[in-house]
């Protein structure tokens, strides 16, 4: 009976592949279905995460309790659980009303909860129970091994969402497909169930003993620092990536792919790759910590490259360590317990309670550093204290090391180094105190040199910012007022400059960066008069710091549409005027626009004005076709749609193009471009739009301004159907 159980290796296997693949399949799938509802803030993902988290620790505890029974009972329950969750297929969103404006951190997790709650919950709980199944034969072998298959199912599902799913299926079709799966796996479970009737419940010390694994004592607050700092770290690279690229379920599921794939490696029976990635991890976490903090700045995919290359050495090396401390199989369920509850102490830090704690990304440095308490340094602190015979010798020369980076750090105490030959020896510096790996011999030394470092690029700089006051954190993003010796004060939201105001009071009201005179925006506002006469009805999508409403005329009406309450207080606090000084009568109305523009009468605005951001990424909810027919309700029949569609990532026009061809509209484009020196006013792209040719006629520098769009995509974007890989600007990305 035991040869015949072991043989069933392969449907455990399966089992677990498939349940992983679900699992993981799901999460962008349900974040893409809300997008509509809860735009494209970074937090929502985060938000949707630490619910996925929570859920997959209940799983894991409903597995860790069930553990305990008969087989065939576990079996009995566990499928009834399986049918049960069933009654909520097919997925889609609940009708539930939207959040008031600074409860959106309680609203969100609420929808993915009641979205996708009891079907994460039970098949969470598949992988350990699976392999806790598994292991109730003694001939059946090491069950470890198959939580990398896990790991590895649920990287397949998520790589295969914006690959295979998001270009190809509609999300209905999608959410029926998965239906499917899920029947799959039901049969799949039962299978493996039958596979074991007959066995023991529990593996006992013998079969522990057959299995011949390396195990040791319970140490469950190191699993949980080991399994929570990967999980934030994951997490913080995801804010970046979404914050300053795009609001995809694309660059969503990287982060969270590569740290799945960790376990995958680290897990795995071929202990080699984890071996290798460990010896290079104390080297990598400094070099690329380091570098990712310094770029931080400068949002292109080099940045991104750092800061994913960081998490998965990172993961795989505390993960390698996690599995090395893993205890007998008869322990298993409680070791993956333990283990989820580090997951989502790590989600919860870094999703819920750092941006309430913190005005930047303090996280992120944070993580790296507790990285540097745990990751393991066995291979380079041997070979260093063989080169260190002497331990006098050892400590000064560690001593002038750290000296060297702190003096560094103070000298240039965060000043933008612009000339490149300073940026490459600073560089090459930092690299010779990191790869100078003598710091990596004592973990003392080794945790020092982290904080020089990552102090050097970037730390003290961001500090002096936290200190000055200047900055404010909310659901939405990171928001800094910066004054600069040229007369300016900026709002920079991310790495984007979103708005600037002269502080010479005699100018204070002119437009600059993207709604110059000669941007499509400026353009459009010196037609309004003109187009729709002296009362002129206006709407604006997204405030940033107002520069808009210098253009307002007498008569005119003025309504502004803003989702982050922050924004709107840099503008009644006094840290810009423009909206009290030119539009003080002006409503604002708090809330996603999308939303809101649903409730105003139609025919309510003859210009609207579509302006929102996160950083640099353009929420993708705002730019669909069920958001454009949102917009032409509100507009008056010969109203002016503005698009503004500046990025430096994806190519927009194609999109808008295909709108303007769905919905019978006349659209150009107006490119502005200004050279470097022409500041404040900066380059810019808008496309104007309208049911009525004769609006678009009468625009402002018609024709010699405006140019036609070009070729439109195949199909326009939809709520149900979208992607960006067609369009992203890898040119421009680099």
């Amino acid at each position: 009976m035991a040869e015949v159980l072991a043989g069933r290796r392969w449907l455990f296997v399966v089992t677990i592949l498939t349940g992983s693949f679900l699992l993981f399949l799901v999460q962008p799938m349900v974040a893409r279905m809300a997008l509509p509802r809860l735009g494209g803030a970074p937090n929502v993902w985060n938000s949707a995460m630490l619910v996925y988290q929570a859920l997959l620790l209940g799983g894991y505890a409903y597995a860790h309790a069930l553990s305990r029974l008969p087989i065939g009972r576990q079996a009995t329950i566990h499928i009834a659980l399986l049918l049960l969750a069933a009654i909520t297929l097919p997925i889609t969103l609940p009708n539930i009303a939207a959040p008031a404006p600074g409860r959106e951190a309680l609203w969100v997790p609420w929808l993915f909860l009641l979205t996708i709650g009891p079907l994460f919950f039970v098949v969470s709980a598949q992988a350990p129970l699976m392999q806790r199944w598994f292991v109730a034969s003694p001939a059946a072998g090491d069950p470890y091994p198959l939580y990398a298959a896990s790991n590895l199912g649920s990287f397949a599902g998520l790589l295969a969402y914006p690959l295979l799913a998001e270009p190809l299926l509609s999300l209905g079709v999608q959410s029926r497909v998965w239906s499917i799966g899920y029947a799959l796996l039901i049969l799949l479970v039962a299978a493996a169930a039958l596979s074991r009737r007959g066995a023991k419940a529990t593996a006992t010390d013998a079969a522990n003993q057959a299995n011949d694994v390396e195990t040791g004592p319970d140490r469950p607050f190191l699993w949980i620092a080991l399994s929570a700092v990967p999980s934030g770290l994951m997490l913080s690279t995801t804010t970046y990536l979404t914050t300053d690229i795009f609001a995809m379920p694309l660059l969503w599921v990287i982060p969270l792919g590569l740290y799945l794939l960790s376990f995958s490696v680290a897990f795995a029976a071929w202990r080699r790759p984890a071996n290798m990635i460990v010896a290079v991890a104390p080297f990598v976490l400094v070099t690329a910590g380091g570098f990712a903090l310094f770029m931080s700045s400068l949002a292109n995919l080099w940045a991104a490259a750092a800061s994913i290359l960081l998490l998965f050495v990172v993961s795989v090396a505390l993960h390698t360590r996690l599995y090395e401390t893993r205890p007998a199989p008869a322990r298993l369920t409680r070791f993956y317990l333990f283990m989820s509850a580090g997951g989502a102490l790590g989600g919860l830090f870094t999703a819920l309670i750092a941006p309430l704690v913190f005005d930047w990304t303090w996280e992120h440095p944070l993580l790296i550093i507790a990285a540097a308490m745990l990751v393991p340094l066995g291979g380079w602190s041997r070979l260093l204290q063989r080169s260190f015979q002497s331990s006098d010798a050892f400590r000064l020369a560690i001593l002038a090391l750290l000296a060297v980076v702190l003096v560094a750090a103070f000298r240039f105490r965060g000043e933008v180094i612009s000339d490149p030959w300073t940026l490459a020896t600073l560089f090459f510096a930092v690299l010779t105190v990191a790869g100078g790996t003598l710091l990596a011999a004592r973990r003392w030394s080794y945790v020092l040199a982290c904080v020089a470092v990552l102090a050097l690029l970037g730390g003290i700089s961001q500090l002096s910012a936290s200190l000055s006051g200047n900055r404010s954190r909310s659901y939405f993003g990171i928001y800094t007022v910066k004054d600069t010796g040229g007369g300016f004060r900026l709002l920079v939201h991310g790495t984007t400059n979103h708005g600037a105001q002269r502080q010479d009071p005699k100018r204070a009201f002119e437009p600059t960066t993207y709604y110059g005179q000669t941007s499509g925006a400026g353009l459009a506002m010196l037609s309004a008069e003109r187009l729709f006469g002296t009362d002129a009805r206006i709407g604006v999508v997204g405030l940033g710091v107002g520069t808009l409403a210098c253009y307002r005329r007498p008569g005119q009406t003025w309504t502004y549409f803003e989702i982050d309450p922050e924004v709107l207080a840099f503008s009644k606090n006094g840290s810009f005027t423009y909206l009290q000084h030119c539009t003080p009568d002006a409503e604002v109305v708090l809330g996603d626009a999308r939303l809101k523009l649903q409730e105003v009468p139609k025919n309510s605005f003859d210009i609207l004005v579509v302006d929102a951001f996160s950083s640099d990424a353009i929420p993708l909810h705002l730019m669909t076709n069920e958001a454009q027919k949102i917009y032409l309700d509100a507009l008056a029949p010969n109203g002016l749609l503005l698009m503004h569609i500046t990025n430096r990532f994806v190519k927009l026009e194609p999109v808008l193009a295909a709108l303007a061809r769905e919905n019978n509209l006349t659209a150009m484009k107006r490119i502005d471009n200004h050279k470097a020196g022409s500041w404040p006013v900066a380059s810019s792209w808008w496309v104007a739009l309208s049911r009525d040719p004769a609006t678009i006629a009468g625009l402002e520098g018609m024709p010699n301004k405006w140019r036609p769009l070009g070729a439109p995509a195949p199909a326009p974007w939809t709520d149900d159907y979208a992607s960006i890989l067609p369009y992203l600007d890898w040119k421009r990305a680099f």
